[in-house]
């Protein structure tokens, strides 16, 4: 069934306040239409829960907290916090890989890593490296921040083939609609490169992410003449051999990670989300684990990805102004910007006494979440990041994931609290001050 929230019509004849959210307010600079929709609609959303209080960050306030500190390094693993965290899993240690970075103060930043070699399927997490090849190609191909700018809000996309078949759902609205409207992208629809981008991070459709990948591939080949006309894009997928595709494929999206220091044999997106995109174009296998996703938030808060724009770009897009979901979705974190991406994947065979069900597999039950939190707890600013991998089968992985979100809130807080002022005990002597 189509979901959808109303948008008050007072609302949207009146306005409220300033129009424009990947923040809230980037209507006007990207054109995505959902966030004048979600900004125009503000209040009522968070009385209902649809946005979160930690939502409605600024496009000035989404910012890279390490830019300036390019020399920025992980540190060693803190035996504290460390034990924190294994001592949270319980017999259920072997199936997580976990990363958490605390840059509360990035001068003296405290990590801890368990199982952080732990390599598996990343799911819809692997979204984050069409992110950075797509932002790759497009400096590549336009040098000019202007000229990629313009390619972003300008440059109109309609979907094709390669969106086939994907059941994520994602944002339609346009001025003078009373609802926002939620489905499938359908062949024809047709949005600017930013809005596909949003659907791709924030909705997580795969559909999109085969659209620009497509994309990649096309700005690899044709270069400054990108964009191409939806015929000369046709034609070259369906005249270009599948071996030639597919050495374009590594070229455009698995090249851009080693030129921005990350390791490809621990983090890629291998092959096309969509099964259409699969038989265009094959791939290879997709892997992630933990400390390789934590290397690619920490280059994307110093501005090491492509560059300060494009990376900047990327974590915008990353920031949550919708529904949030699994590890997001924490009760602990609603008052925190949190920018985030994830992905699952599980299946099920026949066990006697089991009964399959979603994010519960007996086979394979992956549940890959990357979040980087910015809150402001107890007047102290609390910045850090996460990266939770996890296959533990039988148990339901996104209750897993949105508990863990909690304990680890309060680990990290209990870091920066204040010590609780204590009162004098018996026996002890009290001063006037005088």
């Amino acid at each position: 069934m189509m979901r959808e929230f109303r948008v008050a019509v007072w609302l949207v004849v009146a306005g409220a306040g300033a129009a424009g959210a990947y923040p809230l307010d980037g209507y006007e600079a990207t054109g995505i239409a959902r966030l004048e929709a979600f900004d125009l609609a503000r209040a009522p959303l968070l009385a209902r829960g649809t946005l979160k209080p930690g939502s409605l960050l600024t496009l000035e306030e989404v910012d890279l907290r390490l830019r300036e500190r390019p020399d920025f390094s992980v540190p060693d693993s803190d035996p504290n916090l460390s034990s924190q965290i294994r001592a949270l899993l319980g017999g259920d240690a072997a199936g997580y890989g976990i990363a958490i970075l605390d840059i509360t103060d990035p001068t003296a930043p405290r990590y801890a890593e368990h199982n952080g070699s732990m390599v598996q399927n990343p799911g819809s997490v692997g979204k984050v490296a069409v992110a950075l090849a797509f932002f790759q190609g497009l400096a590549d191909a336009h040098p000019d921040l202007e000229t990629r700018h313009k390619i972003l809000t300008e440059t109109q996309l309609a979907a094709n083939g390669f969106i086939r078949t994907d059941h994520h759902v994602v944002p339609f609205w346009k001025p003078g609609d009373s609802t926002v409207k939620r489905r499938p992208i359908e062949e024809t629809d047709s949005a600017n490169l930013y809005t596909w981008l949003d659907w791709m991070c924030s909705a997580s459709s795969n559909a999109a992410a085969s659209m620009l990948m497509s994309q990649v591939m096309l700005l690899k080949h044709f270069g400054s003449e990108y964009p191409v006309s939806d015929e000369v894009a046709a034609g070259f997928f369906a005249n270009t051999p599948k071996e030639e595709l597919t050495k374009i494929y590594m070229d455009a999206l698995i090249s851009p990670l080693g030129r921005n220091g990350l390791d490809s044999k621990q983090l890629r997106q291998g092959s096309f989300f969509t099964r259409e995109g699969k038989a265009r174009v094959p791939g290879t296998n997709s892997v992630a684990n933990a400390r390789e996703l934590m290397r690619y938030l920490v280059l994307m808060e110093q501005g090491r990805l492509v560059d300060v724009w494009s990376s900047r770009e990327i974590k915008r897009l990353l920031y949550l102004t919708d529904i949030r979901i699994r590890y997001a979705a924490s009760p602990a974190l609603d008052d925190a910007a949190v920018y985030f991406k994830s992905g699952s994947l599980y299946s099920c065979k026949e066990e006697p006494g089991f009964e399959c069900g979603k994010y519960m597999g007996n086979s394979v039950n992956y549940m890959n979440s990357l979040a980087v939190v910015e809150t402001v707890e107890n007047g102290r600013p609390l910045r850090y990041m996460v990266v939770l991998l996890s296959n533990v089968l039988r148990k339901n992985s996104a209750d897993k994931h949105q508990a863990l979100a909690a304990d680890f809130q309060d680990i990290i807080g209990g870091f920066h609290r204040a010590p609780a002022a204590t009162e004098p005990t018996e026996g002890e002597a009290t001063t006037s001050g005088k």
